[in-house]
């Protein structure tokens, strides 16, 4: 728009099939710690009539760890969100935190016994409240075609989005102004625009 180039949505889309797991690739990640509080749920898609079941992990300060999308939820999906978490981190995190469902703690037992774990309705809001941007884009995209193109848009939306929202604690207006510039300059490093 700002050049006066008018680009269809389908563009766009592609755009983003094509450059972005290039750019995921290249922002750099928070490193993991010991002292890290993992935050799991789950939340259904509804795809063509089907149930499918996008799997969450949020840490402590509210940046999304990894998500899956699988067409259960049971004991076997959240352990193949658990091993998965496990590989791409290479640590374990101090407390794991879900809801009320059985099969994370029945996955817990089989990947990582040794972890605390807490299952409380209250204290998983932090995973919770993760939900709200997908959804806010699940609307204005008009809902998603296929739990493939699904998968492949929360791997970029949620890198791109950990990259530009601040971490949550109490900080200052000019210590979030300094976040934006350092993750705007960050962005246009990897995405090759003059700096």
């Amino acid at each position: 728009l700002e050049r006066g180039i008018v680009v269809s949505y389908e563009t766009i889309r592609r755009w983003g099939k094509k450059f972005g797991p290039n750019y995921t690739r290249r922002l750099r990640r928070k490193q993991p710690s010991r002292h890290d509080v993992w935050h799991l749920d789950e939340v259904v898609i509804t795809i063509a009539g089907k149930k499918h079941w996008l799997w969450r992990a949020v840490d402590q300060d509210g940046y999304v760890l990894d998500e899956i999308v699988q067409n259960r939820r049971n004991t076997k999906a959240a352990k193949r969100l658990l091993t998965r978490l496990l590989k791409k981190q290479g640590i374990t995190p101090k407390r794991m935190v879900t809801d009320k469902l059985r099969s994370y703690g029945a996955a817990r037992r089989q990947v990582m016994p040794s972890i605390e774990h807490r299952s409380h309705k209250g204290l998983n809001n932090r995973a919770e409240n993760s939900h709200v941007p997908l959804r806010k884009r699940e609307r204005s995209m008009q809902r998603f075609r296929s739990a493939g193109s699904l998968q492949r848009f929360v791997s970029v939306f949620s890198a791109i989005r950990n990259l530009f929202v601040p971490p949550r604690s109490k900080r200052s207006a000019f210590q979030n102004r300094v976040h934006r510039f350092l993750a705007i300059a960050e962005w246009k490093a990897v995405a090759g625009t003059v700096v």
